[in-house]
């Protein structure tokens, strides 16, 4: 395919949603397979919702998933500027010359009379629309109204007959009557384009081979094929995603999990795994291989392979997904990427703050290794090992007493173990477990009842990782020391 330009066109009103990058990314992967070019465009002509650490978000959200943009912010191109606060000019002149060709007229209702229509309709149960009344304005009428200070708008003449029709790549053919649509704003009263007439304007301008785009934007698009009819323009081949929705197939919310890309970043999951779990939501390759690599994900992309049903997000795949990812990283990788978060003087995230800084990799080196199966996102590593680390352990009688006995003779058991700590020369975990099954043995009692009260004893928990390469990295002091800690609460 030749020629492919795609854009990617967020208006920077709030933190970019997931189902936007997720659009974000389908025209990327696009791109990269047909050697064409990934466009970004701000849509920024709704000043007064415009958020500044939108845009930020917007783009340390792309750059994160590595979904670098050929032309654009930052960038530049031949088809700059890429900001269409920076394009009003352009958009003005477009309207000028519609209304000069008679396609389109300055309409002075204002906002009162529109709702006194409205009402009217509503009354008469009569679906609420412009009624056309601004077509048989004259120019002296919308001179007085201007120079009374009245709001003037621009709408585009729709025809009163006949059907507007577009292919898209994922539905086929749709089909509506140009009875349906009202002549509509494609210029504000503060001479900022509507979102119809602007990214119209600039996907010609910008050369779009395709628009890649939300289902929402279906019911709009008739408008657009409008808009393009009335200047000659050619049209762009459209691509409506669906939607992503929760587990429950309700629309997607933060109650589904995070809803942002950030979120997930700050929750500790890789990119290269939230890129390929964004990718699956709606597409497929066509077989039931759900790792894939970029590279293969964009060998195998077909914009005809995106379904037109709704996409379930799953919050456990995705996790699931991650966890994998990070189980591919060699260990030193884990830990340069969980050494930050460690580190981190958040409570919520990082170990306790009395714990010294910097952390010793050699000693992280010893523990990664004992969790790295068990790992979903990275952030999960603080609560996994943090007992590492801490000098005291939390616990309680009932977790410490072992199983059908008593405290006395726990405390008997866990006496015997305080010696086999003391008297193995060789502190390692095949040693030590050789010696403590030999207990087990010797006492005449299960494996579970001495190695659950060891476990909880050594690290507060009931699930950590394996128990006898958890005692080698802890060391002798620590683990009698710990072990006394619990016999005293039996005591």
């Amino acid at each position: 395919m030749k020629n492919v330009r795609v854009r990617f066109a967020p208006s920077p009103t709030g933190i970019p949603h997931i189902g936007n990058i997720r659009t974000a990314l389908f025209a990327w992967i696009f791109a990269k397979k047909n050697n064409g070019k990934f466009i970004l465009r701000i849509e920024d002509t709704d000043q007064n919702r415009y958020d500044a650490n939108s845009e930020l978000a917007i783009i340390e959200s792309l750059k994160w998933l590595g979904l670098e943009w050929d032309e654009g912010p930052e960038t530049g191109g031949n088809y700059g500027p890429y900001r269409q606060s920076e394009r009003k000019s352009i958009y003005i002149k477009v309207a000028e010359k519609l209304i000069e060709s008679g396609k389109a007229y300055y309409d002075d209702t204002t906002p009162e009379q529109l709702k006194e229509l409205r009402e009217s309709q509503r009354e008469k149960k009569l679906p609420p629309r412009y009624d056309g009344r601004g077509r048989y304005r004259t120019k002296e009428e919308i001179k007085n109204s201007r120079d009374m200070g009245l709001p003037i708008t621009v709408r585009l003449k729709v025809p009163d007959t006949g059907k507007i029709s577009f292919i898209d790549t994922i539905r086929g053919k749709i089909e509506v009557d140009a009875r349906e649509i009202d002549d509509f704003v494609i210029l504000k009263s503060d001479n900022m384009p509507t979102y119809h007439l602007a990214h119209v304007v600039d996907d010609h301008l910008m050369r779009i081979s395709h628009v890649i785009r939300a289902e929402e934007w279906i019911s709009s698009t008739p408008r657009h094929i409008l808009i393009h009819q009335a200047l000659n323009y050619n049209l762009p081949e459209y691509i409506h995603v669906p939607l992503i929705l929760g587990s429950d197939k309700s629309k997607l919310s933060k109650r589904h999990g995070a809803t942002s890309v950030l979120d997930y970043k700050k929750q500790g999951f890789i990119n290269d795994a939230l890129f390929n779990f964004l990718s699956l939501l709606g597409w497929s390759p066509g077989d039931d291989k759900e790792i894939l690599s970029k590279n293969e994900i964009i060998s195998e992309f077909q914009l005809n392979k995106i379904n037109s049903s709704s996409a379930i997000f799953d919050l456990n795949k995705l996790e699931w997904m991650n966890g994998v990812y990070i189980r591919g990283y060699t260990n030193e990788k884990i830990i340069n990427e969980v050494i930050p978060i460690l580190e981190s003087e958040e409570e919520s995230i990082g170990l306790a703050k009395t714990i010294k800084r910097p952390l010793d990799k050699r000693y992280l080196s010893k523990i990664i290794p004992l969790i790295k199966e068990r790992i979903r996102t990275l952030n999960e590593v603080t609560e996994l090992i943090d007992f590492f680390y801490e000098e005291n352990i939390k616990n309680t009688a009932e977790n410490i007493i072992l199983k059908k006995m008593n405290s006395k003779d726990s405390i008997k058991i866990l006496n015997k173990s305080i010696d086999i700590f003391n008297t193995t020369k060789s502190f390692n975990s095949e040693t030590l477990e050789t010696n403590f099954r030999n207990l087990v043995q010797v006492e005449e009692i299960k494996p579970g009842q001495l190695f659950t009260s060891l476990r909880y004893a050594l690290s507060g928990k009931k699930i950590a990782p394996p128990l006898f390469e958890t005692m080698e990295v802890l060391g002798k002091d620590k683990c009698v020391e710990r072990v006394s800690a619990a016999i005293t609460l039996l005591t």
